[in-house]
This record gives C-alpha cells, sequence and structure tokens, in this order.
C-alpha cells in the first residue's frame, strides 16, 4: 500500500508521458536484470552443490534424491502459493498481452524465481530463459499497478518487462525486442517498441554486468567459424531436419502434458518430484558431462567430438526434457532446444565431412566444407526457431551470443528452412496451442478485442443528454438532482460545454459556505472537465475514466456537447461483445411512450416500483411488495411494458392494452385491502430494461422489486437481458425474486459474508418474515478450505442483529467447502427451506460470465424461493 501511494505522488513529477515511459522501461530493465543475474547464480550454486555431493557421495543416490526432493520442493511452492508460475510462463504472458485475466504481478515473479532455482538446481533439463520472460512481465505488471495507467499501455509495459526478461536470461538485447514483436505482440507502434528497446538494452546491460555471459559459451575466439558456398545444401539439411524433429519434438510435449493430466490425484508436487527422480536416475547411467547441462552444450560447440556423444546427447536430452516439462515443473525450453539444436547441427556436420571423405576430396575445387562447431551453432538457431516459429529471434540470439558474421549466412539458411517445414508440417504457435490445451484460445479473443477496439465513442455514446446552465441558482440545481438519478449533470450555455456538476461538489458547497442560496452553478462547477470526442476509440474512453477515476465523460464536437458515455455503456459493451450482439450499441432506443395511467394519493415516504408481466405469478409478486411496502411506509407503482419493434416509433405503435389494464386492475384492488397507495402506468417501449430505468427516474423509485425466472439462455448474460440492465443501472435497491411452484414462506435461509449486500437483506428479511407462519432463520456462512481456520464474526453480527428485532428463532450455520453454491442447495435441501435469501455480487459482469454466477446457480439447482439483493448503489458507483 505504501509503495503504492508512493508512486501515485512520484508519477507527477516526471512530467509528460514520454519521460514517464523512459524512468518505467529503465526501471523494468534493472528489475529484471537484477531478476536474471539472481536466477542465474540462483541456479548455479545449487546446480554446483549437487554435482559436487554426486562426487563426495554415490551419484546413484543422490542424483535421484536431490531430482525428487528439489522437484517436489518446486511443486509444492507454485501449488500452493501461484500455480500461475507453473510451466515457462512464455504462454501466460502472451495470454495476459491479449486481455486474458491472468494474474502477473509481484507475488509470480518471487514465486517463479525460486522455484526455477529448484528446478535447475536439481538437475531438470529445463531452461531460465523462458522464466525471465515471464518474472520481466509481472515486475512490469506490478508496476503498473502501483502507477495506474490505461489498459493499452499497461500491455505495453507488459511486453518491455517480457522483452526485458529475455533479454538479461541470454545477454541479447536485440532478440529480446524481436522475440516479443514477432512472437508475443505483433505490434510495431513507436511507444510499444522504444519502450520496449530500452527496457532490453538496461536488462542486458545489468545481466552482463553482474552476471557474465548469458549463456557461457566459451571464449569466441577459439571457435573456428567460416562458411563456403558447398555447405549451402548441408545447412538446408539441417534446417529440414530440424522442422522435422522440432515438430516431433512440439507433439512429444502435449503428449507428456496428457499423459501427465491423466493422473489428477498425484497433485503437482508428486509429479514433479518423480519428474526428477526419473532425471536424476537416468543421468547417472550417462557420462559425466551430462550432469551439467550448460556444460554439456559448451563440450559438444567448442570440442571435436566423436558422434556417438551427440547423438546420445540428442536422444536423452529430447527424452528427459519432454519428462520435465510434461510434469509442470517451472522452467522453460529455450535452453534445452539449443541443446538440442547444437547437437543436430554437429551431427549433420559430421555428416557433411563424412560425405566429403567418401568422395575423396573437396566436394567442389577450391571449396572447403566448415567445421562441425559452425553446424552446431547454426542448429541452435535452427532448432529454436522450428519450436518457437521465430526464426528472427532465433537467429538474432545466436549471433548475439556469438558476436561473428561469418555465422549470419549459416543461421539464417538453417532457421528460415526449419521454420519453413515446421510451419508446413504443423501451423500455428506453440504457445496458441498449449493455451488452447488450457481452454484459451487467442484467436478467438484477438477478434473478439478488435471489434470491441474499433468502436469509437460516437458508437455507443447516450445522444439525449440532461443538462443545466450555469446561471441557475443553487437551489434549482438541488431540484434538479432531486428530480432525477443522476449524479452528475453537464452544464451548457448557448450549445456550448462549460462544466461539469456532481452531487460531490453541491457537498462541498454546502460544507464551506453553509446557506448557499445566493450561489449560482457557474460558482461550484467544474469548469473544463474531462472530454472525449466523438471520434475517440474505446480503449481511451477506458483509460480517461480509470485514470480520472469519473463515472461519466461528456462528447463534444469543438466545445459543443453531442452526447455522454457512463461506465453502463462500457459494461453493455462488455457484456454484448460476450454475447456477439456488438452491433447492438449505438443509437439508443427511444423513450418509452405511456399509453395508460392511474394515480392515487401521495402519501408515502417512499416508492416500490413492480414490474408486472406474468399473470401467474403477478399476484404473489404484489403480495411480496405490499408487506414491504407497507413496513416502510412506501407507495406502490405497478408498471406494464409492452415492447415494438425498433422501427416503430413508440408514440406510434398500437398496441392492444386489454390484458395488461386487468392485471393493474388487481394490482390496485389488493393495494386497496391493504390500505397501500398503488400507481399503475402502461409503457411501450423499444426496451423493456430502459422503460424500467425511466420510470425509476420520473418516479424517483426507492426500491424495484422484479420477477426473475433464476436462469438466462442468454449467451454472455448474468440474470438476462432485462434484469441484467436494471440490476447494473438503477441506481435504488433491487430485489429479485424467483419463486417456486409451490411458494411457502416458513423456513428461511440466509447465507452471509459481509458487505453491504448482505446487509440489506438483513433489512429486508422482517417484513417479509410475516408472510410465513412460525417462521424459522438460518444464517450461514461458506469458507473457502483454503483459508483454514475460520472467522466467524460477520456470522455472530448478524445472528445478533435478527435476534435484537425477530420474534422467531435464529439459527447459526458455519461451513467449509470450496463449492458456494453447492454448499448452500445442500443445506437448504437438508434443512427444507422454503426460501434462500442472497445479497447480489459485486463483481464485474465479464468476471461473473467467466468464473460463473452463483446466484444463478442457486437458482438452477434448487427448488426453493430465491431472492437476489442489490443494496442502493453510491454516486461512485452508478454505471
Amino acid at each position: 500500500m505504501q509503495l503504492h501511494s508512493l508512486a501515485k505522488w512520484f508519477r507527477p513529477l516526471l512530467g509528460d508521458t514520454k519521460q514517464i515511459a523512459i524512468v518505467e522501461a529503465c526501471v523494468i530493465g534493472l528489475v529484471s536484470g537484477l531478476a536474471a543475474v539472481t536466477l542465474k547464480h540462483g541456479a548455479g550454486w545449487l546446480g554446483g552443490w549437487r554435482i559436487q555431493i554426486a562426487h563426495q557421495y554415490p551419484a546413484w543416490i543422490v542424483l535421484p534424491l536431490v531430482g525428487l526432493i528439489g522437484g517436489g520442493l518446486a511443486g509444492l511452492l507454485v501449488q500452493r502459493l501461484s500455480p500461475e508460475a507453473a510451466g515457462s510462463g512464455i504462454p501466460q504472458v502472451k495470454a495476459a498481452l491479449s486481455q486474458v485475466p491472468i494474474a502477473l504481478n509481484l507475488r509470480v515473479a518471487i514465486v517463479k524465481m525460486f522455484s526455477v532455482i529448484l528446478i535447475l538446481g536439481s538437475g531438470f533439463t529445463l531452461g531460465r530463459q523462458g522464466p525471465t520472460v515471464q518474472i520481466g512481465a509481472a515486475l512490469a505488471s506490478q508496476l503498473s499497478h502501483w502507477i495506474p495507467t490505461s489498459p493499452e499501455y499497461r500491455r505495453q509495459l507488459l511486453a518491455a518487462g517480457a522483452a526485458a526478461g529475455l533479454a538479461a536470461g541470454f545477454n541479447a538485447p536485440i532478440a529480446g525486442v524481436l522475440f516479443v514483436v514477432e512472437e508475443l505482440l505483433q505490434d510495431f507502434s513507436g511507444l510499444t517498441l522504444g519502450t520496449a528497446i530500452l527496457a532490453s538494452f538496461v536488462g542486458a546491460v545489468v545481466s552482463r554486468v553482474l552476471g557474465g555471459q548469458g549463456l557461457g559459451i566459451g571464449p569466441m575466439s577459439a571457435l573456428e567459424i567460416n562458411f563456403s558456398l558447398i555447405d549451402v545444401p548441408f545447412f538446408i539439411l539441417l534446417g529440414a531436419l530440424a522442422g522435422l524433429l522440432g515438430t516431433l519434438f512440439s507433439h512429444g510435449i502435449f503428449l507428456s502434458l496428457a499423459i501427465n493430466r491423466r493422473f489428477r490425484g498425484l497433485g503437482l508436487p508428486w509429479k514433479v518430484a518423480i519428474a526428477g527422480l526419473l532425471s536424476g536416475a537416468i543421468v547417472v547411467l550417462l557420462p559425466p558431462e551430462f550432469r551439467d547441462n550448460t556444460g554439456l552444450r559448451d563440450f559438444l560447440i567448442g570440442t571435436g567430438q566423436g558422434w556417438r556423444l551427440p547423438l546420445l546427447a540428442f536422444s536423452v536430452k529430447f527424452l528427459l526434457t519432454l519428462v520435465a516439462y510434461g510434469s509442470g515443473a517451472p522452467g522453460g525450453i529455450f535452453a534445452p532446444a539449443l541443446l538440442l539444436g547444437s547437437s543436430l547441427g554437429y551431427l549433420v556436420g559430421l555428416f557433411s565431412h563424412t560425405v566429403e571423405g567418401a568422395v575423396g576430396g573437396a566436394i567442389a575445387p577450391g571449396l572447403e566444407l566448415t567445421s562441425a562447431t559452425t553446424y552446431a551453432l547454426a542448429g541452435m538457431g535452427a532448432f529454436f526457431s522450428a519450436i518457437t516459429r521465430g526464426p528472427i529471434t532465433a537467429i538474432v540470439i545466436v549471433f548475439e551470443m556469438v558476436s561473428d558474421f561469418n555465422l549470419v549466412l549459416p543461421l539464417m539458411i538453417g532457421s528460415v528452412s526449419a521454420y519453413l517445414v515446421s510451419e508446413r508440417l504443423v501451423s500455428g504457435s506453440l504457445y496458441n496451442r498449449l493455451l488452447t490445451m488450457q481452454g484459451i484460445n487467442l484467436d478467438k479473443l484477438e477478434n473478439q478485442d478488435t471489434s470491441l477496439a474499433n468502436l469509437s465513442a460516437e458508437t455507443f455514446m447516450q445522444r439525449r443528454v440532461e443538462t443545466l446552465s450555469s446561471e441557475m441558482p443553487l437551489p434549482e440545481v438541488i431540484q434538479a438532482f432531486s428530480r432525477s438519478h443522476h449524479r452528475g449533470f453537464p452544464v451548457v450555455d448557448q450549445g456550448k460545454l462549460v462544466g461539469i456538476v456532481t452531487q460531490s461538489d453541491l457537498a462541498d458547497a454546502s460544507r464551506r459556505n453553509g446557506s448557499t442560496g445566493h450561489l449560482r452553478l457557474v460558482d461550484i462547477m467544474t469548469p473544463q472537465p474531462v472530454t472525449v470526442s466523438s471520434h475517440d476509440s474505446l480503449i481511451h474512453v477506458l483509460y480517461l475514466l480509470n485514470r480520472f477515476k469519473l463515472s461519466r465523460l461528456p462528447v463534444t464536437d469543438r466545445q459543443r456537447l453531442v452526447g455522454i458515455i457512463t461506465r453502463a455503456d462500457i459494461i453493455r459493451a462488455e457484456s454484448d461483445q460476450l454475447s456477439g450482439e456488438l452491433s447492438s450499441f449505438g443509437p439508443q432506443p427511444e423513450p418509452s411512450y405511456v399509453v395508460y395511467q392511474t394515480r392515487s394519493p401521495s402519501t408515502g415516504q417512499g416508492r416500490l416500483l413492480v414490474p408486472l408481466s406474468n399473470p401467474q405469478t403477478g399476484p404473489l409478486l404484489l403480495k411480496l411488495a405490499i408487506v414491504l411496502a407497507r413496513d416502510r411506509n412506501y407507495e406502490l407503482d405497478c408498471l406494464q411494458v409492452i415492447t415494438v419493434p425498433r422501427g416503430t416509433p413508440p408514440s406510434e405503435a398500437t398496441v392492444r392494452t386489454t390484458a395488461s389494464r386487468r392485471l393493474l386492475r388487481q394490482a390496485e384492488s389488493l393495494g386497496r385491502s391493504w390500505g397501500i397507495p398503488v400507481h399503475t402506468q402502461i409503457r411501450v417501449a423499444h426496451d423493456a430494461a430502459h422503460a424500467m430505468l425511466e420510470t425509476v427516474k420520473d418516479h424517483h423509485i426507492d426500491l424495484i422489486l422484479m420477477g426473475w425466472k433464476g436462469n438466462t439462455s442468454t449467451p454472455g448474460r448474468v440474470f438476462g437481458n432485462v434484469v441484467d440492465t436494471v440490476i447494473r443501472q438503477a441506481a435504488c435497491e433491487v430485489l429479485l425474486v424467483r419463486l417456486s411452484e409451490t411458494p411457502s414462506f416458513n423456513r428461511w435461509l440466509l447465507p452471509v459474508a459481509g458487505g453491504p449486500n448482505a446487509q440489506a437483506a438483513l433489512k429486508l428479511l422482517p417484513p417479509l418474515l410475516s408472510l410465513g407462519q412460525a417462521p424459522l432463520v438460518r444464517v450461514c456462512q461458506i469458507f473457502p478450505t483454503a483459508k483454514g481456520a475460520t472467522d466467524v464474526s460477520v456470522l455472530q453480527r448478524a445472528v445478533e442483529q435478527l435476534r435484537s428485532y425477530l420474534p422467531y428463532p435464529v439459527i447459526p450455520r458455519a461451513i467449509v467447502n470450496d463449492a458456494i453454491a453447492d454448499s448452500i442447495v445442500t443445506l437448504a435441501q437438508e434443512e427444507h427451506c422454503d426460501v434462500i435469501v442472497l445479497g447480489a455480487s459485486r463483481e464485474s459482469l465479464l468476471k461473473q460470465v467467466i468464473q460463473g454466477n452463483i446466484p444463478e446457480a442457486i437458482a438452477r439447482q434448487s427448488s426453493c424461493t430465491v431472492m437476489l439483493v442489490r443494496d442502493t448503489l453510491q454516486a461512485d458507483e452508478i454505471e
């Protein structure tokens, strides 16, 4: 919290956006470089200790045992603290860059670092460069939370963090940038490249200064690197083999992951521990060089070998990498890919010299074949290219390692050939396919994001805007607020926007001046408010809303007010994107038209609205509404909405109101018998939800009681088209009721978890209990198993509050279970409950759709009557 506050204080001192980007890029590069150095030295120290112990004690005991213990500890660390840290981390970063809600923060970075140190130090055939990409992106993401920014700029910070992580891991700043552009982001914008380049440069410098050579290849002057035209066919052969075997390696990864998924009962710690045990047991049977993966790669590249050791290295490391990665161990495949590529390249180099020997001299007069070392280095790039489908990154990584221009053409020939062959065999990114295996389809998400990002403010703004004049006396302003559900008004003079006024402005003016009768609106309004133009993108609108903590933005054209955008419009955009209804935004439906109404004396202290549509459930909903209205001294508004097609103006539509008037007359009769004033009306509208919201505004409604089916068949909706809109946009209290087939009101179940909605449910309960005979109330609280000890203070307070004013039994119940909806349904069945009363969730609509909607799940599974309560929204919550 302190760091977040310090960042918010420090940001204004940095100046404009470009200066902030430079500072943030340097910070990202610095921390990513330090993380990469820590990871390298930590894994090196632990791995060195492992090899040393294997020399002092029997290796056949030490190596499998260290693999077992280290793997188990790493798996336990990931499973308990950060499941997002499993695997290489690059698929997670790619998903986050595509706006998938995956955790990337300081916790993920720390868990990733220490778990990878354990994995690499324990002898797993995995790499640290992929994890440094996730660590860098996670650190950048944490920075973006400490210094709030726009969604698009946060995405660019994530990309810069990923680039810095790769650059620090390989000591290859150019490769870091190219990998982000080629594989992760496909974005060539100036700000993205500028931030990524600077972060990569700083990360690589820090890593090289503090950590030395990134891949540990020996002195470059000792490597014999050359190239001649006669090598071209053999480098093409090397690329073809790398493409073929790289594709086989990718298939092996998916096969290994699928096999491990079958053993669901083992848990991640045991799976990783078993993989470590197998790796250690196999390495014991091999030459000592195989106990150090980096040393083995250097050994293959820098010294002359026969064909047996490279072939053995390729075969064994191919298998061990699949075993390690498939277990879910945190670690990457970049380093294994380079090792496999060096082995394969060395074998092809030996083959080329064997062919030359069989010919009996030079294959072409005057041209000599290059050394097997050059083939080994080119093979590194080729195999890397075949697996990651990033030929440019592969070329640059190996070139930056060696810094010898003689290697450029061999790298290009091998890497491009490998890419073409592998893409021909299986098209698409390895990381995209890994995400698809986890149920995340990036291609579909990218298409949706593109359609949403292309929207402009003009597409979904509200064109009809209520405005005030700057010369209006303050008492009239107060009256305008009291007549409306809006919490703010644009101030317009002669058609031009001159300011904006909110309820907070009114409250501040009252505190400062006491009596406000002499003030005018111009004295308290906010002049020159934040605005957008009609052509600004949705991303820019979101940025302004989040940065300045606004609930609405005026839309202007040369200071002329043309519309307004509220958070409700963003919610509609969010949910309609999920349901594929993007074409439904745009001009708002025309105002509804009142074709019938009756009025009773206004004697109440508030108003309760009951929309009626079903003659079967209408009488019981009215009975519920009347007991609430009597308890609160409210008047009753009964509404019938008749919808007509968008092409027909509501004021011109021909409708039949006979059935509607009959239902409303029943409401009037029931109200008279209870002594409750009842007002009725029939509205013709394009959209039922908007007709209800207009009624809320026009009649100053305090509470809405609505019938609810308990489920929705509309994709992307939580409660249904109408209810979703009302529950999100109505400023007043809302009560949804899903009636059972045979409603009864004797045994009540009230789940609580704290918060304003649970408190609202407690307040509504007493009058509702009057519908039953000798009612009994059970109050329960569900605790997730991960929390361990349960804090029942919220449950105790709720029970004490109910017992203080209810003459009925109130029984508490605490339950430990991760399945909240199932626990509530089971308890209701066991106790033969008639009614379940729930507090509405305040999570975003999108999050509820993805993670599951608990009220909908309870209503679907339970045969009880289900009531859902949403408290009155505050000014800053109106969407």
